[in-house]
């Protein structure tokens, strides 16, 4: 599969653009990039926008990465890095 046609769709699809592959591995893979702003939301988001554009290109998956990256980050999330949650009734 090209890379670079999996970036395209994603792109037109989801308005995400994904960085490309390069030297050897130019148009054998993508990149994902942050401008230093990366959590555990915008993270999942980018995987996702990138198995949503993987499936529309046809490429073979097995299983979910999405759902597992959902599943490892919901086991280690940390309760003490999680502002308080203010109650709505006062």
């Amino acid at each position: 599969m090209d890379a670079d046609q999996v970036r395209q769709i994603v792109y037109g699809h989801f308005n995400m653009s994904l960085g490309a592959g390069l030297g050897k591995v130019k148009g054998r893979m993508f990149r994902i990039g942050h401008l230093g702003e990366c959590n555990d939301l915008t993270l999942t988001a980018a995987l996702t926008g990138c198995e949503m554009g993987m499936q529309l290109a046809g490429v073979p998956l097995q299983g979910s990465g999405v759902l597992a990256a959902m599943a490892h980050l919901q086991a280690t999330a940390s309760v003490a890095a999680r502002p308080p949650v203010e109650s709505a009734a006062r």
